[in-house]
């Protein structure tokens, strides 16, 4: 500490606070209301020890220093996900309600673990997750919580169905098996392999048709080899790589017959079951024991936000609830405490932008924009079909085209792939499927176009 500084001085409402807000609110405001948000490009750690280093020193740079140094050196080093160019991975598009509600809940400094500590804003996180189960036909005592994204919210998920299963050993006076499995397709998010890793069971992958989907007669067979060992069975409600969604009716049929925990992971996809004519395709989800949607993902919020959903948060709550006697005050009431339903303690209210935009907006908007990535992905798939050179690979059932070019080499992809980067045109990784490097669209942002995705195309010469 320096001999003019105070231990007040970064807290103090001053001069030098006042501006510091200031300087902050007016970019939060200018980026939020770009007209033409850049799409950018990541820059070499060299360049960018030689541009930003040396930000962090004894008596700091000032705000008005390190807000410049963000905007024009850190800031363009990152690629913008809510570009309507950006078509790679899964996009994000949030709101400009959204956006700016973002800013007010980290203003407001609320503690969203319990409900003692944030009761406003759990209800209202509350009163989206009600809509949320509300669309996907999930019964009124259904509820949950708001994680990071849908790797915490399907590992609190599969935490839960394996406690449900070990408490049902227990009352049954049954012996837990040797190694616990978890049971998917193939085609599941790498996340669930990922929270098996964590929590030390195994994945059994069952067996998909010729469009990649899995259906309940495979479930049924793997859950058959395997008997009591199988304590969840995972559904995906539009896979990453193509948007496939499985057969969720037949899956969950299976599951259920059984006694077994059924997940869906619809962190990208089940936004979908906003679009009435896609409702079809989601038959089933009402079975779910759990269920993920990532908001920010196609639901138009700001990273990072999943809403985790149980059929009987209850169960969530046997499994999660961290005990401690300076927790005493808090997990010894019957109020709705969401750190009590996942893997966390410590949160955010992260469901507050999407209440904040669903309360400006209404929900109509939502679903016509949700209906516009699945048309644009239909009417760029039915372009590439008449052009030479290039081929569908898979009938869009989503928002995600994938395709090829004909002829061409993961190396060729690649370096197609950072000129168009370079020319700020748009941002399109490759992908594979069964060994083959291909291409893919993922359509998210009301503001992409068709002409734009025609652009692109255009360039694969």
């Amino acid at each position: 500490m320096t001999a003019t500084s105070v231990p007040t001085q970064m807290h103090a409402i001053s001069t030098q606070t006042r501006s510091t807000v200031d300087d902050v609110l007016d970019y939060a405001r200018r980026r939020a209301l770009y007209e033409d948000v850049p799409l950018d490009k990541p820059m070499t750690p060299q360049d960018l020890s030689r541009l930003a280093s040396g930000s962090i020193t004894a008596d700091g740079i000032g705000a008005r220093r390190a807000i410049a140094l963000f905007e024009n050196v850190l800031a363009p080093a990152c690629i913008s996900t809510d570009h309507p160019g950006y078509l790679s991975f899964i996009p994000s598009a949030p709101t400009k309600a959204s956006l700016a509600f973002d800013v007010v809940v980290s203003a407001s400094a609320i503690y969203a673990g319990s409900w003692m500590e944030g009761a406003g804003a759990v209800f209202a996180e509350n009163e989206v997750l009600r809509w949320l189960a509300d669309e996907f036909g999930m019964p009124r005592d259904a509820g949950g919580v708001f994680v990071q994204g849908g790797t915490i919210g399907n590992l609190s998920a599969l935490v839960t169905a394996r406690d449900a299963a070990r408490r049902r050993n227990r009352d049954e006076g049954r012996a837990d098996p040797t190694r616990w499995l978890v049971v998917c397709s193939a085609e599941a998010h790498s996340s669930i392999a990922s929270a098996a890793a964590v929590m030390d069971v195994d994945v059994v992958t069952a067996e998909v048709d010729t469009d990649g989907r899995l259906h309940g007669d495979a479930v049924a067979r793997v859950i058959a080899e395997h008997g009591d060992a199988v304590f969840a069975v995972v559904a995906t409600g539009g896979t990453t790589n193509f948007g496939i969604v499985d057969d969720i009716a037949g899956v969950g049929a299976a599951a259920k017959e059984r006694g077994v925990w059924f997940h869906v992971d619809g962190a990208y996809g089940l936004a979908a079951m906003l679009v009435e004519s896609m409702r079809p395709a989601f038959a089933g989800v009402e079975l779910a024991d759990s269920v993920i949607v990532d908001p920010h993902k196609w639901l138009f919020a700001p990273f990072d936000a999943c809403a985790l959903i149980y059929r009987e948060p209850s169960l969530a709550l046997s499994a999660h609830t961290q005990k401690a006697e300076y927790l005493d005050t808090l997990t010894g009431k019957p109020d709705w405490n969401p750190s009590d339903l996942a893997v966390q303690l410590t949160r955010r209210a992260r469901g507050l932008p999407l209440w904040f935009s669903l309360a400006t907006h209404g929900t109509e908007p939502y679903r016509a924009a949700v209906a516009h990535g699945i048309e644009l992905a239909r009417r760029i798939a039915d372009e590439i079909r008449v052009r030479d050179g290039l081929s569908l690979v898979r009938d869009p059932q989503l928002s995600v085209v994938v395709f090829r070019r004909e002829g061409w080499t993961l190396a060729d992809y690649e370096s197609w792939s950072n000129h168009l980067l370079d020319e700020q045109r748009a941002f399109v990784v490759p992908s594979s499927h069964a060994g083959e490097p291909v291409l893919r669209f993922a359509i998210v942002s009301p503001l992409t176009t068709f002409e734009l995705l025609v652009d692109v195309l255009d360039t694969l010469r």
